[in-house]
């Protein structure tokens, strides 16, 4: 078979295997990132009268040490549809999520947007992967200014940065599908979110449709050239050390993604709360309520400032355990299916 076809088939295998076994842990990832932290719980249920002191009979009376206490969240929620009610969940982790979604919502609630992600995954992970190798191997190595430390990087910002501004509007529409579970008043279904499309670009216009391109580009880019970087370096350093194989590739795809993913969580949560944002706010200006801010910056500083640090960090567990075996997935399937058909040519 020819190289390029052979590749071609490899990368396709490769993101169908990730969009069956990866997307609950996206819908649950989503679901976590989307969901407001609840009202802190008041420090007293009957607030005491200004003379009360706080302290136990006997101890010294300190009037304004509790005024401004907040208990810290200790666990996270997750938004679910349970018997014609919707609720918000308290759930201890990412595994306590997922049964809830599992057990509440069924199968299908935690497959929400797979063929969406089918549309938007296996036709931009092939064409990446086949932009990314093509500028790593016949590119990049013909232009003498470019240190061959660094090629794998700038090859992985280069595909990553053309491949995620092709997809975003299908982005918007995948978050959309999988932030909120099906209800009677709001089910959510395509045909729904794709009502709520054609509103927003008639409301303001086609370029509302790249919205949440900003943080997609700070999580998607970085990701990329730390991925590409870690992945190249450590396969190089096992094949010196002749280790070869799908195995090693899939090695490799799991270290680098665990270490991109970390480092880009909080843009993650960026692109997941303003593409959410983007319909929501629609929404509450059409009833007259007050809009959330859906900029990238103004956003990260409400987060920071209402909910904590630790917001930019929800969803974590899930990234992680979508995106490590996801990574090594798409490489094996790269590597051993594209060599395995080459070889048979």
């Amino acid at each position: 078979m020819d190289p390029l076809a052979a590749k071609t088939i490899a990368a396709a295998t490769g993101a169908t295997l990730t969009v069956l076994t990866m997307t609950p842990f996206d819908v649950v990832k989503t679901r976590l990132q989307t969901q407001p932290p609840p009202p802190p719980a008041p420090l007293f249920v009957h607030p005491p009268t200004p003379s009360k002191c706080c302290q136990p009979t006997g101890a010294p009376c300190v009037r304004s040490m509790s005024t401004y206490a907040r208990p810290l969240l200790e666990n996270e929620l997750v938004c679910v549809w349970d018997h014609g009610h919707m609720r918000a969940e308290r759930v201890n982790g990412f595994g306590d999520a997922l049964l809830k979604v599992w057990r509440i919502e069924g199968v299908r609630g935690l497959w929400k947007g797979v063929g969406t992600s089918f549309v938007i995954s296996v036709p931009s992970a092939t064409f990446y992967m086949l932009t990314y190798d093509h500028l790593l191997r016949s590119v990049l190595p013909s232009l003498s200014f470019i240190p061959p430390a660094v090629t794998p990087m700038i090859a992985g910002v280069t595909a990553r940065t053309f491949i995620t501004s092709a997809v975003s509007p299908l982005e918007l529409l995948r978050t959309n599908l999988q932030s909120t579970p099906v209800s009677p008043s709001n089910p959510h279904t395509l045909r729904s979110v794709l009502r709520s499309v054609r509103s927003l670009v008639a409301e303001r216009g086609a370029s509302s449709l790249w919205r949440g391109l900003g943080p997609t580009l700070w999580r998607d880019v970085p990701f990329s050239g730390i991925y590409w970087a870690t992945y190249e370096k450590l396969k190089k350093e096992l094949l010196d050390r002749g280790f070869t194989g799908a195995k090693v590739s899939f090695a490799c795809g799991v270290t680098a993604g665990s270490t991109a993913a970390i480092v880009t969580s909080p843009f993650d949560v960026l692109k997941t709360r303003r593409q959410a944002l983007l319909m929501s706010s629609a929404m509450t200006a059409s009833s007259g309520g007050v809009r959330p801010p859906s900029a990238t910056f103004p956003l990260l500083a409400q987060i920071v400032r209402t909910e904590g640090v630790a917001a930019l960090y929800a969803g974590l567990t899930p990234r992680m355990a979508k995106i490590a075996p996801a990574c090594g997935i798409m490489i094996a399937c790269y590597d051993g299916v594209g060599g395995f058909l080459s070889r048979k040519n």
